[in-house]
């Protein structure tokens, strides 16, 4: 098979150590860009994955946020999709009683109630600061400009975190995805997303390629649909078994260059 084009996921896949791109990685991306597209595809929020572009050179292709709930082509969204008001709504209420953290995103919106541990740990990871704004005042302004959210974090104790993905799947199982991508983070998304989808959608509307000719790479449980989708599905070393378990090959862990390494030997760079 003639691979046509790359996917990655960001945290735990592309980054090292430092969670950030190491030389092999953007000489190997920089020689790859040359003779086929590299497009990040994640959970972050447009501006978390923009200065990864930059370093990286790419930044003229698409990228895929939200886990799929935002694809941009040239800046400008051909795929949005958001979780309704109602049900923000309905979570920010019963949070009052349990108290941990939520975030609230929207394309490059993220807002925060209050500047706490959680979110100075966000800013850390992604290079982006957060609006502190009460969820009240979000959910109104929202509502003036017919907005909801690409996605929701919830991060707090095990606990809190159980609390919320219990009250979620027993109000919200048909509206919501859910990825808990360790006891303390709850990644909240609508249903009707997810990376494999936001892949065909690319492919279908601006690249004309097949899933067949997609090489990925990916470590976490929103990354198996995918992985097991396209043409060749490679996980990392440091992946969930469920990504193991349906990769066509596994890697080196994403902190030892494995997304490089496996390019080099793939593409003959």
């Amino acid at each position: 098979m003639q691979y046509k084009i790359i996917f990655t996921d960001i945290d735990g896949t592309l980054l090292n150590q430092d969670r950030a791109l190491s030389k092999k990685t953007i000489d190997t991306v920089k020689s790859v860009k040359e003779k086929m597209p590299f497009i990040l595809i994640s959970a972050r929020m447009p501006s978390a994955m923009r200065y990864l572009q930059e370093e990286l050179e790419i930044n003229s292709q698409p990228i895929i946020c939200y886990n799929g709930g935002l694809i941009l082509v040239n800046e400008e969204p051909i795929s949005s999709t958001e979780i309704p008001l109602d049900i923000i709504k309905s979570l920010t209420n019963f949070n009052n009683s349990i108290n941990s953290h939520i975030s609230l995103y929207h394309y490059d919106e993220w807002y925060v109630p209050e500047y706490d541990f959680w979110a100075k740990r966000e800013e850390n990871n992604t290079r982006v600061t957060p609006e502190v704004m009460a969820h009240t005042q979000v959910i109104e302004k929202w509502e003036k400009d017919n907005k909801g959210a690409h996605k929701i974090m919830a991060m707090g104790t095990e606990e809190q975190i159980d609390a919320i993905r219990d009250y979620l799947e027993v109000n919200f199982s048909e509206d919501l995805n859910l990825y808990r991508s360790k006891s303390t983070y709850l990644e909240i998304a609508h249903k009707d997303i997810s990376k494999f989808r936001a892949i065909k959608i690319l492919l279908e509307s601006h690249y004309k390629y097949s899933t067949e000719e997609t090489i990925a790479f990916g470590d976490n449980y929103n990354d198996v649909e995918m992985i097991d989708g396209v043409g060749y599905g490679v996980a990392v070393a440091n992946a969930r078994k469920e990504v193991l378990n349906v990769a066509n090959l596994v890697t080196d862990a994403g902190i030892h260059d494995g997304v490089a390494n496996t390019l080099i030997k793939i593409l003959k760079i």
